[in-house]
This record gives C-alpha cells, structure tokens and sequence, in this order.
C-alpha cells in the first residue's frame, strides 16, 4: 500500500515552487488579463471558476515536474465536469484524486469554502466510470489542492480594454495566495456546499482548512464516507415518498444508533 502521508508530503515540497509561477515577490497575481492578437488586454472576472482554471493551467507544468521527479504518472481530466482534475499513478499502480479549488477570503480568518465534488453519482455507485475518470473505489487516496487568495480592493472594469503599455498598471483581481493540501474528508463539514448542486461542502475557517480540522478529521473517512453515501437532501427525499434521515452529524449519530438496535 502507498504511503498517503509520503505523496502529500512530496506535493507540499512543490509548494514555493507554485507560489513562484502564480505570483510576485509581493504576492500579486502575476496575470493581469487575457491577451488578444492585436496585443489587446482584457481583465479577468472575479468569477472563482476562472481564477481556478487558469491556476490550474498555470500549475500544470510544475504539477508535470514534481510527477516525473518521483516516478507518478499524471493524467488530467478530458471534459469539465468530470472528477477528479488530476490522477497521479504511482510506480505501484496505486492511484490518488487530486482535484484543484480555489476560493477567497470573506475576512482574514473565513473564507467562502469550497464544493468537494459530488455526493450522488459516482460517490455512491464506486464502479461507476460516469462523471470520474476512474471507479471512485480504485482510487486510494482524495486530495484537494486548494488555493486561497483574497478579491482585489480596487474596482475593476470588466469590459475595459488595455495595450502593453498599461501592463504594469492593471490591478491584479487576486493577491495574498495561500496553498493547502489536504484528503477531502479532513475539510468536509456536514452540509452540502452553496446552491442546489449535490456537492459536499467545506468548513469555511482557514485555520480549519489548512490544518485539515473539519468534522470529519476526527471521526474518520469510513464515517464519512457513510454520511455522504446516505445523506439526502429534501427533494431527493421526496421523491422517493420518504423525508432526509439527517441533517447533521448529531442527527446522524442517532439514526446510526437506531439502525444498531433494530
């Protein structure tokens, strides 16, 4: 079995490394738009979802180097919505889901969180190849690599065009990067991420998030792993004439007890 603790611990050596190609000596993003063929420079949405693909583009090189250093293969997803961004193969043929999240601070000790993939689909039916580049059971690890940064406080003019010559004097829409890694049990927090996707979502202190410390550090992955294959939200409940056996973890618990003593 491949040491989890020894990939991880390798990614984080790269760290310095990533920080170099995202951003300044004064912790500024280092892009400032995109580019066209007459030399025109548009700048970037605030949008978490563009920031993250375009770090995400610009890590890869380096991702490529720490893989070919220690032997792993790398494949990156093909399609958008598929899980994980990132598989490495080590030389044991073990495989390890690193997907990419970005997200910013809301103040200096929160952030908006991350979605930690789905809890339906894939998550639940572990030979499924939908959605996921490999059955979610053949992987022997789930890493996020997540990237928190902090929302430019100078207005930006989204449908403002800019030459070379302005380069220097476009704001950043990003600065104060923090890297983390960690198993995507370790930041989950018992209740789903933002809006009415079926994701997991994150605790939300960095503290929390750097350290790995969510609900689930403790309790482990088979708990968690069981929380998320049974949770169900109300219009899943409904729609299968039944109403959500819990809603956290102190629910939980309890419904586990139930199941015990019947």
């Amino acid at each position: 079995m491949f040491e989890k603790e020894n990939f991880r611990n390798r990614f984080l050596d790269y760290f310095e490394e990533f920080k170099k190609v995202v951003t300044t000596d004064d912790n500024e993003w280092v892009v400032k738009g995109f580019i066209d063929i007459y030399k025109n420079i548009y700048t970037i949405s605030l949008d978490t979802k563009v920031i993250s693909k375009i770090i995400e583009l610009m890590l890869f090189p380096t991702v490529l180097k720490f893989a070919s250093e220690y032997n792993y293969k790398v494949l990156p997803t093909k399609y958008q919505n598929y899980y994980p961004d990132m598989t490495f193969i080590t030389e044991n043929n073990e495989k390890i889901a690193v997907d990419l999240k970005s997200t910013y601070y809301k103040n200096k000790d929160t952030v908006n969180g991350f979605t930690l993939g789905s809890f339906t689909g894939y998550f639940r039916n572990r030979d499924s190849t939908k959605n996921i580049l490999f059955p979610y059971n053949e992987y022997s690890a789930h890493y996020v690599l997540g990237v928190v940064y902090k929302r430019t406080e100078h207005d930006i003019d989204e449908y403002k065009k800019y030459t070379l010559d302005d380069l220097k004097s476009i704001s950043s829409v990003a600065n104060d990067f923090t890297f983390l890694l960690q198993e995507k049990y370790k930041l989950a927090t018992d209740k789903p991420g933002s809006g009415n996707t079926k994701n997991i979502g994150s605790v939300k202190k960095i503290d929390e998030l750097i350290k790995g410390k969510g609900p689930f550090s403790t309790r482990g992955i088979d708990v968690f792993d069981n929380y998320w294959m049974n949770y169900y939200t109300k219009d899943m409940a409904l729609a299968i004439d039944s109403k959500p056996p819990y809603k956290n973890l102190e629910e939980y618990d309890l419904w586990v007890q139930n199941l015990k003593s019947q």
